[in-house]
């Protein structure tokens, strides 16, 4: 009697317990669910395809989209066009630029600015980086990179702020050289290519971290033991071991560095001065204007774009042929 009774009871909770299903086990044991996930699992290509089509999608309506819009725009003589009239296509926007030499000044300047911002970013965050990735345990490393993290969760206009607050007349770089003895009267840090290069690193340092951690995280420390076992000293082991495997990180980071600077406008506006003047601020010019300058600063955009695209082409060929050399 009890055996029955204790069978009986077990056969009620697993009714009950049937019964009280969660959401998901009943969505999985749904008919037009398991419809649905056996036509898209019927093969790996039709997986393959579902996969990627929000990403593509994603890529050619967000990014695509619109570069190939500005790319319209600025072969337009005018934007945008008036009712009933014909489209008008034209050069004359990026003749402007070649004709008109006081628009190369801030063209250059800016790709130079970009490419010693990055060398610059290179250097500050390569030690930390190797720090991270060769002298922290790996269960403190998480912690490290979030701390590293937690001001870019902050925008790039609180964060530009934050470094005018800092390089101030009255701010706390200039209060300690003075509290050290080192000054008497505040030193003009703001407005300068210095000040400007401070934030630019500052806001881009991260996009450096991250690739280079990643290159020396990946590194066996083995190698540089089999280095020092044959004399190697550090500079040595570090010049002819780590940097050399380390080219892939260096490449990525400084790419992404490099593209990312010269579309800055906010930072240099704020933290530069006239003669600090970028292109990304030449071409928001004609966009704060009438209609019939937008097509000039549409045809700007796509120059710096294809200016800071070669350079980095240029770069990455480069970068390139010192791994095969370093391979072989």
């Amino acid at each position: 009697m009890t055996y029955d009774a204790s069978v009986q009871k077990d056969g009620d909770d697993s009714t009950t317990s049937g019964g009280s299903r969660p959401f998901w086990g009943r969505i999985v044991n749904w008919r037009p669910y398991q419809g649905l996930v056996a036509i898209v699992t019927v093969s790996p290509r039709r997986q393959f395809f579902i996969l990627v089509a929000f990403p593509v999608l994603w890529l050619l309506t967000q990014h695509l989209g619109p570069m190939l819009q500005m790319l319209h725009v600025s072969l337009l003589d005018a934007y945008p066009v008036a009712p009933g009239t014909a489209h008008t296509f034209t050069f004359d926007n990026y003749m402007r630029f070649l004709g008109d030499r006081i628009f190369w000044q801030p063209f250059f300047r800016t790709l130079t600015f970009a490419a010693v911002f990055t060398f610059c970013t290179l250097i500050i965050t390569y030690p930390v980086a190797y720090f991270l990735a060769r002298h922290v345990s790996r269960k403190n490393r998480m912690l490290m990179l979030l701390l590293l993290l937690i001001p870019f969760w902050v925008g790039e206009i609180v964060r530009t702020y934050a470094i005018m607050i800092l390089l101030g007349n009255t701010g706390a770089v200039n209060q300690v050289l003075k509290w050290v003895g080192l000054i008497d009267r505040p030193i003009p840090f703001m407005y300068t290519s210095f000040s400007m290069g401070v934030g630019i690193v500052y806001l881009t340092a991260l996009y450096m971290l991250l690739p280079l951690y990643s290159a020396l995280e990946k590194l066996p420390k083995s190698y540089n033991e089999a280095a020092a076992d044959l004399g190697a000293g550090a500079w040595t082991r570090f010049r002819r071991v780590t940097l050399p495997l380390t080219l892939e990180g260096i490449s990525s980071g400084c790419t992404l560095v490099f593209l990312i600077s010269t579309g800055f406008y906010a930072t240099p506006v704020l933290l530069g001065g006239p003669s600090t003047t970028v292109f990304a601020e030449t071409i928001a010019g004609f966009f704060h204007v009438a209609g019939d300058e937008w097509p000039t600063g549409a045809a700007f955009a796509v120059i710096m774009f294809a200016g800071a695209l070669a350079i980095t082409g240029v770069f990455q060929r480069l970068m390139k042929a010192l791994r095969k050399g370093d391979t072989a």
